[in-house]
Order: structure tokens, then C-alpha cells, then sequence
């Protein structure tokens, strides 16, 4: 399943770079990923060279979010509840950056946008 437009990828790809690096970087999310059956949320922000590891803060909706990697290719596999799979959020509008919606998911215990 393709999650990514080919301009969220490319924006993806060059922070991903950045990343690599060692820039120290706090980039608005450029996706959200989520469950339409369950509280699962991904707000990704960049991606490794190979195009399958994003970054971002992983909510899987268990009351402990966190910043860290996932494989796109492995949410393939992932269902909610109901049997509902992963989708891009296409109306999301980030208001914020990454460490900002982090710190308010780490003190709500989730991802609240």
C-alpha cells in the first residue's frame, strides 16, 4: 500500500538525509498515519535512504507514544480491531513540530490531533 505522495516522499527523503547527517532537526510532520478502528497514529517526518524506515512519533495506542522508527512495509500487515487497515490521513494539517506534538502526547499518553 502506498502511503506517501511523491511530494511527501521527496520531503521525507531529504530529512531523512538531513537525519543521516547528524543536522539536528524538528520538522513539522509531513504524514499522518492512523486506524480508522483503533488509536493507532503516525505523525512521520522523514525517511531512510531506502524508502521503508520513517521517523516520527509512533502511537500504537497503548497509552505510551514515542519517537522512533517504522517500517512502512510492515504497517501493511497491521488491522485494527475491526479488520480496518492503515491509511494517510489526507485533511491532516500539522499545527506543530515534531518535539511539540511529542511532548504532548508523552504528557496526554497519546497523539491528539
Amino acid at each position: 500500500m502506498t502511503y506517501l505522495t511523491e511530494t511527501q516522499r521527496t520531503q521525507m527523503l531529504a530529512n531523512g538525509a538531513a537525519r543521516a547527517r547528524g543536522e539536528i532537526i524538528d520538522p513539522y510532520p509531513i504524514v499522518k498515519l492512523h486506524t480508522l478502528d483503533a488509536g493507532a497514529v503516525w505523525l512521520l517526518v522523514s525517511l531512510d535512504a531506502g524508502g521503508d524506515q520513517a521517523y516520527g512519533l509512533c502511537d500504537a495506542g497503548t497509552g505510551f507514544p514515542e519517537l522512533g522508527t517504522v517500517s512502512l512495509s510492515a504497517l501493511d500487515g497491521v488491522r485494527g480491531p475491526r479488520g480496518l487497515r492503515v491509511v494517510a490521513d489526507s485533511h491532516f494539517k500539522p499545527r506543530q513540530s515534531l518535539s511539540a506534538y511529542a511532548a504532548e502526547a508523552m504528557r496526554d499518553g497519546s497523539v491528539n490531533d
